[in-house]
């Protein structure tokens, strides 16, 4: 049996860092979304290995997702009121139309710039 194309527990071929294929990764590594699942964060640790697959979605046919140690992750630090108070506005600012000045109740697009109604009264240029 010939072994998968992305076996390189020991970093050779990938760039350094010890690679595997999808599902197949060794017990005590997680990938940030399993991390945060389990309430943790790296904790400023530096990558351990990838895990890499075969994908239509990326250009280059290759998804990556990096691994971190569990056993050197740390508890997600909890959100104080004044970061809720700082998401909130930051939120805020990207709901609010720079145009006309009102809330839109949605991000704004960025490739407009402007809340839709906004958007549809300029005239289109030439």
């Amino acid at each position: 049996m010939a072994r998968p194309r992305f076996w390189d527990p020991q970093g050779e071929r990938f760039g350094g860092i010890p690679t595997y294929p999808w599902r197949m990764a060794p017990a005590g590594l997680l990938t940030r979304r399993q991390l945060r699942a389990r309430g943790l964060r790296p904790n400023g640790q530096d990558v351990a290995a990838q895990i890499m697959w075969r994908s239509r979605r990326s250009t280059s046919g290759v998804r990556v997702a990096y691994l971190y140690r569990l056993t050197l992750a740390a508890p997600v630090r909890p959100m104080t009121e004044g970061r809720r108070r700082a998401l909130a506005a930051a939120n805020t600012a990207r709901r609010t139309c720079p145009a006309c000045g009102r809330d839109a109740g949605y991000v704004l697009p960025a490739h407009l710039g402007t809340c839709l109604p906004c958007a549809d009264a300029m005239p289109l240029a030439a």
